[in-house]
C-alpha cells in the first residue's frame, strides 16, 4: 500500500508537470526546468525495484504509522524514583497493619491478665474457705478434696501465668504499638518531602525487620525470655555496620567545616558529652532498676505456686471433725493461711504489673542506648555532608531528653565538673528531665 501511495503521488506530480510544460510551450516558455523536473520518475524505479515487498517497508517505518503498544511505553518510562515511590508504600501498608495488629494484640494480653488474676484468686480464697470449713464438718472429705482439687488447678493456672507474665506479654506489644506508629509518621514524612531513594527503601526495611524480631507475636519459640540471666537493654532497630565509616575512610574523607551542614566542633564536643552523660547516667540507672524489678519478680514467680501448692498437701493430709489438735488440725491451719498468703503474692505479682515495669524499664533503657548510638554514628562519619543536619539533630536530641537547647549546652558544659578520678560522675542531674 505503501509503494502504490507513493507510485500515485509520483505519477500526479508528473503529469501536472506535463500540463504546466504544454502550457508554457503554448506561450513560448523554456522547457528546460520541465526537464529537469522529469528525471523524477527514475526514483519511482528505484522505489519499484527497492520496496517491491510492502512488508519491509512496514518493517522499515514501524512507529511512523502509529502501531505502537501504550501500555508497554509506560512501563518502560517507569523510572527508578517511581519504583522506590511504589516501594515505600508497600512498605507503609505493612506498617499500619503493624500497628493495629500489635494493638488488639496488647489488649488481649491485659485482658488475659486481669481475668487470669481474678481467676486464680477466687479459686484460691475459696479452697482455703473449704480448707477451714472442712474442720467444722463431720463428712469433710468432700470438702478437703474440693479444697485440694482447686488449689491444684490455682498452682497450675500460677505456673503458666508466671512462665508467661501477660502484664509483660502486653507491655510489649504496647511498645511495638507505640514504635510501629511512630516508624509509620517517619515514612509518609519522607514520602511528603520528596522521592525516596532505594537506601531509605533498605532503610525502612530493616527497621521493620528489626521491630518484628525484638517484639515477636507468637508465644511458642519466639517468646522474649521473661526471667533472663542477665538484664540488657531492649534493642528494636537495626545496628549500623561499619561499611559506610569504612568507605569514608577509604576516600580520605576530613572534617571539612567550610560546608558544615549545621555542625561545627563546638557542637560535636557537645554532642560527645551529652553520650556520656546518657551512658554513665540513664542507661545504667535504668538497667539497675531492671535488675531489682527481675529480681522481685523472680521471688514473688516462685513464691506462688509453692504456697499454693503447699496448701493444697496441708489440705490433703489435714483432719476431719473434732481434730483441733494435733497434726491434722496444723495441716488445716497451714492449708489456710498457705492460701491466704498465696493470693497476697499473686495480686502483688500480677496486680502489681512487676513484669510490665520490668520490660517498661528495659525499654527506657533502649530508648536510651539508641539516643547514644545515634550520636555516636553522626560523630562517626567524618564527611559532613553525609550526616544529619547540625542544628536539627541538636534540636532532636533535646526534645527527646525534655531539655530545651540552652539545657542541653549547660548539661555539656557542667559534666565536667562532677567527674570524679574514677571516671564515674558525681553529678545526681540526668540527661532525661523527662522520664
Amino acid at each position: 500500500m505503501v509503494t502504490i501511495q507513493a507510485s500515485s503521488a509520483v505519477y500526479m506530480k508528473v503529469s501536472n508537470i506535463s500540463c504546466s510544460s504544454q502550457t508554457r510551450r503554448r506561450f513560448g516558455v523554456s522547457l528546460a526546468p520541465t526537464r529537469a523536473i522529469l528525471n523524477l520518475p527514475k526514483v519511482q524505479n528505484q522505489a519499484k525495484s527497492t520496496t517491491t515487498n510492502p512488508l519491509l517497508s512496514l518493517q522499515k517505518i514501524p512507529y511512523s504509522l502509529g502501531f505502537q503498544d501504550m501500555d508497554i511505553i509506560k512501563r518502560s518510562n517507569l523510572d527508578s524514583s517511581t519504583i522506590q515511590m511504589e516501594k515505600m508504600y508497600a512498605i507503609l501498608e505493612s506498617v499500619t497493619d503493624r500497628v493495629e495488629m500489635h494493638k488488639n494484640i496488647g489488649e488481649q494480653r491485659d485482658n488475659w491478665n486481669n481475668l487470669l488474676l481474678s481467676s486464680v484468686n477466687s479459686i484460691t480464697l475459696a479452697a482455703a474457705t473449704m480448707a477451714g470449713i472442712s474442720v467444722l464438718s463431720s463428712p469433710s472429705i468432700a470438702l478437703k478434696l474440693s479444697s485440694t482439687i482447686l488449689y491444684l488447678a490455682a498452682t497450675g493456672i500460677l505456673v503458666i501465668m508466671n512462665k508467661i507474665q501477660p502484664s509483660q506479654l502486653a507491655e510489649e506489644q504496647r511498645n511495638a504499638s507505640r514504635l510501629f506508629k511512630q516508624l509509620q509518621t517517619e515514612i509518609q514524612t519522607q514520602l511528603t518531602i520528596g522521592n525516596p531513594t532505594a537506601l531509605d527503601v533498605n532503610e525502612a526495611m530493616e527497621k521493620v525487620l528489626a521491630l518484628d524480631k525484638a517484639y515477636p507475636l507468637p508465644l511458642l519459640g519466639a517468646m522474649i525470655e521473661k526471667f533472663p540471666e542477665t538484664v540488657e537493654s531492649a534493642v528494636w532497630w537495626p545496628r549500623k555496620t561499619e561499611q559506610k565509616k569504612q568507605k569514608s575512610q577509604e576516600l580520605g574523607m576530613r572534617n571539612d567545616y567550610n560546608n558544615n551542614n549545621g555542625w561545627s566542633p563546638k557542637l560535636e564536643e557537645e554532642m560527645r558529652e551529652v553520650s556520656k552523660i546518657i551512658e554513665r547516667k540513664d542507661v545504667a540507672d535504668y538497667l539497675r532498676l531492671s535488675e531489682k524489678a527481675l529480681k522481685l519478680n523472680k521471688m514473688l514467680a516462685i513464691s506462688g505456686p509453692v504456697l499454693t501448692g503447699l496448701a493444697a498437701a496441708a489440705t490433703a493430709v489435714s483432719g476431719g471433725f473434732g481434730s483441733t489438735h494435733g497434726v491434722g488440725a496444723a495441716a488445716t491451719v497451714v492449708g489456710v493461711v498457705a492460701g491466704a498468703l498465696a493470693s497476697v503474692v499473686n495480686t502483688l505479682e500480677h496486680g502489681g504489673q512487676v513484669g510490665m515495669v520490668f520490660e517498661m524499664y528495659r525499654s527506657n533503657a533502649g530508648f536510651f542506648r539508641l539516643m547514644e548510638e545515634s550520636i555516636e554514628s553522626n560523630l562517626k562519619e567524618t564527611d559532613v555532608e553525609r550526616r544529619e543536619n547540625g542544628e536539627v539533630f541538636q534540636t532532636k536530641v533535646a526534645l527527646k531528653l525534655g531539655r530545651s537547647l540552652s539545657e542541653l549546652k549547660n548539661l555539656s558544659s557542667s559534666s565536667s565538673r562532677y567527674i570524679n578520678p574514677h571516671g564515674s560522675s558525681d553529678s545526681e542531674e540526668f540527661a532525661s528531665k523527662l522520664f
